[in-house]
């Protein structure tokens, strides 16, 4: 079946082209992430360990995506995942410390520092209200039962070797665990 030639004119004839097809505006446009700053990270769900590429501009995140270089994932990303954007850019997000003392029926704002300061005390307080140092028997024990630590599923080796250092060896704390294995 012998091919049709189109139609041109004018310049066109010159080069045998057809009129482009498309629009100024639609050959200016381009994906928002064109010009962007990809940093590689991991997403902070559950234990599978899922790379993501965020991309800022100006120091904003703009978006996020499966990492297609991964072995893991390839790229996709499950519901949850997908959704990794809503952490930085949801109109719901606390960006402020909200504290509610006992029995109190309103909440307040606190600064960052108080709030840090609070969780020090406190931590404080229960190891030397509640640390034993020896068992009944005598057995060294230098431990206190009455807190415990929860790390997240997308803390590496490392950090986990520091928080059961730190909690475990530096407060006494027994029960350390990652939610990686709950």
């Amino acid at each position: 079946m012998p091919r049709r030639s189109l139609p041109v004119s004018g310049d066109a004839k010159l080069n045998r082209r057809p009129a482009q097809p498309f629009s100024g505006r639609t050959l200016e446009k381009h994906a928002r992430v064109r010009g962007a700053t990809v940093t590689h990270s991991i997403c902070p769900y559950c234990a599978v360990g899922c790379a993501t590429n965020i991309y800022t501009k100006a120091g904003v995140v703009i978006d996020i995506e499966g990492n297609p270089d991964s072995p893991i994932n390839e790229g996709c990303l499950c519901p949850k995942g997908a959704n990794i954007f809503q952490l930085q850019h949801n109109a719901h997000r606390q960006t402020k410390v909200l504290y509610r003392a006992p029995y109190a029926k309103d909440w307040e704002e606190k600064p960052l520092d108080w709030a840090i300061d609070r969780i020090a005390h406190k931590m404080k307080e229960t190891r030397d209200a509640d640390f034993k140092a020896r068992s009944e028997k005598g057995r060294v024990l230098n431990h206190v039962t009455t807190m415990g630590s929860l790390g997240g599923a997308t803390l590496d080796n490392e950090e986990n070797y520091l928080m059961k250092k730190l909690f475990g060896a530096g407060m006494g704390m027994v029960s350390i665990e990652n939610q990686a294995r709950i």
